[in-house]
């Protein structure tokens, strides 16, 4: 649990490596730890069980982290030069600005001090920061400021995240006033870019951004769920997959 607790998520491997005990030993265990609520499962391992409170952000990095390496560069190159931009606040929208860096001429409108802090040194990027209370745990700005903000401006495209989303469709986060600005984000995009691993559609989370109707593109590591790809394709929603191997080499 303390393991988890730091990294976010636990491995069967990982576990039984640093243990000495044999990989069933590990899956029992962790069986009963999802019994008791504490871990969810997932394929291979497990994770903080919480369906009303976020991972904290450190150990959100560390989570499929070349999951979402190789989205943000996916999700980078569907960026032009010379274009206008939102990216709204999470670990995998800072991998897409950390791939941004090589284009030239944008404007960027953030509420996500990280994305700030990584784009704003680079002569060539406009950046603008949204105001309002900035929340400790993850440099993220929320507020009626920051949606207010968003609104004075439309956008080429919109780069946004999600704590969860279910097989209906539906994007879930934790915060009411985030989830404000991922809703006025999208609401004053040309396009919008969801990007997400799969390990969200194994969460749950209890305030609604919206639909995955609403998005034109969905780039994600993998798609596991035939229903959630089925709605995707009734709303004509762009799904692209790439995969963790894509990432070693960035």
């Amino acid at each position: 649990m303390a393991l988890a607790r730091v990294q976010g998520r636990v491995s069967v491997e990982g576990l039984a490596g640093k243990f000495d005990v044999t990989p069933q030993t590990i899956r029992k265990d962790l069986n009963d730890l999802c019994e008791r609520r504490l871990l969810n499962r997932i394929h291979g391992g497990a994770i903080i069980a919480s369906a009303v409170e976020n991972t904290a952000y450190e150990a959100r990095r560390l989570i499929a982290a070349l999951e979402k390496r190789a989205i943000g560069a996916r999700a980078a190159a569907l960026i032009p030069n010379q274009s206008s931009l939102f990216i709204n606040i999470g670990t995998t929208t800072e991998e897409v600005a950390r791939a941004l860096t090589a284009h030239e001429d944008l404007l960027v409108i953030t509420n996500n001090l990280n994305v700030a802090r990584t784009l704003y040194p680079f002569p060539s990027f406009e950046v603008i920061v949204a105001g309002g209370p900035v929340r400790r745990s993850d440099g993220a700005i929320v507020g009626a400021a920051a949606v207010d903000l968003i609104r004075q401006f439309k956008v080429d495209t919109a780069v946004i995240g999600a704590s969860a989303i279910d097989e209906d469709g539906a994007l879930l986060d934790f915060d009411y006033r985030e989830v404000r600005v991922s809703q006025a984000i999208m609401e004053n995009a040309r396009r919008v870019v969801l990007v997400a691993d799969r390990l969200k559609l194994e969460r749950t989370a209890p305030v609604r951004i919206g639909h995955i109707s609403q998005i034109q593109v969905f780039v994600t590591d993998r798609l596991p769920s035939a229903r959630l790809r089925a709605v995707c394709a009734e709303h004509a929603v762009d799904v692209i997959e790439t995969s963790a191997a894509e990432a070693v080499g960035q």
